[in-house]
């Protein structure tokens, strides 16, 4: 008897995590496991304890999370096969009421409190932050179910309807620096068969310059400029290997199925001491690609087909 895929997320229930993950698999039957962090998620799909793993890896207000970036990075081969981005909004929760000026301790995930600061400096500037492994972590230690680092905490930032499912008390809603933040999520599986492309794709790498020297970026970045590549996420993280060495992350729009962006990956191959490949998959929120003229699969054929003329001496 075939068992129903398990997914392993960013708990307890209730995380944004668990929203993303149910956005993305929506009727599908899973088996869905609850885990402490990243690192742990996506753990468990190598060892081969989860058949996916749910996780953030970029929110608009921090940009890329790293604890996603470094671990899919190092390890065992990982793929993302697809994402989702939810908007992210929190709300003030307490035991009981509260007022505002009460609240000595606050604990979210650092994440959430990164997005939140400004609301908090002027909202309760005399609290102090005490991070979570998570934002429901944090408010069922509000709610007296488990601790957070061993300190108590008056109240938790803690996704919308968390008040209502853990029976405590709404201090505020709609809590956000940022009224437009969003967080995207993607789906992490092991290396198997790419999916299709749709045309609104991307493609993502962890690629290493070739050496630390002035011009190695632009020379890397030229492999896809090249080809008429656009990129919409490059990142730099530090190597753990070589301290003052860098790492690059990047979302290039396209699929692996499309002869530019394979003709970039196999010049970066050429060029670049490590590159990973972590996945080419749908798109969110992105229209049709634009492909330039002359960057077309036909165009890259046709000029194949013209230089194998060449070598067998046709003009």
């Amino acid at each position: 008897m075939t068992h129903s895929p398990r997914y392993a997320y960013l708990g307890p229930a209730g995380t944004f995590t668990e929203a993303a993950l149910y956005a993305m698999v929506g009727d599908t039957a899973i088996d869905a496991v609850p885990v402490v962090d990243v690192p742990a998620a996506l753990g468990a799909v190598r060892a081969g304890e989860a058949d996916f793993a749910v996780v953030a890896i970029e929110n608009t207000v921090e940009g890329g999370v790293t604890a996603t970036l470094d671990t899919l990075a190092e390890g065992d081969p990982l793929v993302i096969l697809g994402e989702s981005v939810l908007p992210v909004e929190f709300e003030l929760v307490a035991r009981q009421p509260t007022a505002h000026a009460d609240i000595e301790r606050v604990t979210a995930h650092s994440h959430a409190w990164a997005q939140v600061r400004r609301w908090a400096h002027a909202t309760i500037p005399q609290a102090v932050f005490v991070p979570a492994s998570s934002n429901a972590a944090g408010a069922l230690a509000v709610a007296g179910r488990e601790g957070v680092g061993g300190v108590d905490v008056d109240a938790a930032l803690a996704p919308p309807g968390t008040a209502a499912r853990l029976g405590l008390s709404l201090i505020e809603s709609h809590v956000a620096d940022n009224p437009h933040a969003a967080t995207r999520f993607v789906r992490i599986g092991r290396p198997g068969d790419v999916p299709a492309p749709t045309g609104r794709d991307k493609t993502t790498l962890t690629v290493h310059l070739p050496t630390d020297r002035s011009g190695a970026l632009l020379e890397m970045l030229e492999q896809f400029a090249a080809r008429g590549v656009n990129l919409s996420r490059i990142e730099s993280r530090p190597r753990w290997d070589r301290p003052g060495e860098y790492s690059f992350s990047i979302d290039a729009l396209g699929h692996i199925a499309e002869e530019r962006i394979a003709d970039a990956l196999a010049g970066l191959r050429r060029s670049c001491p490590l590159v990973v490949f972590l996945g080419s998959y749908p798109a969110v929120g992105s229209g049709v690609t634009a492909v330039p003229d002359g960057m077309t699969d036909r165009a890259f054929e046709e000029a194949r087909a013209w230089v194998a003329g060449l070598r067998n001496g046709q003009p």
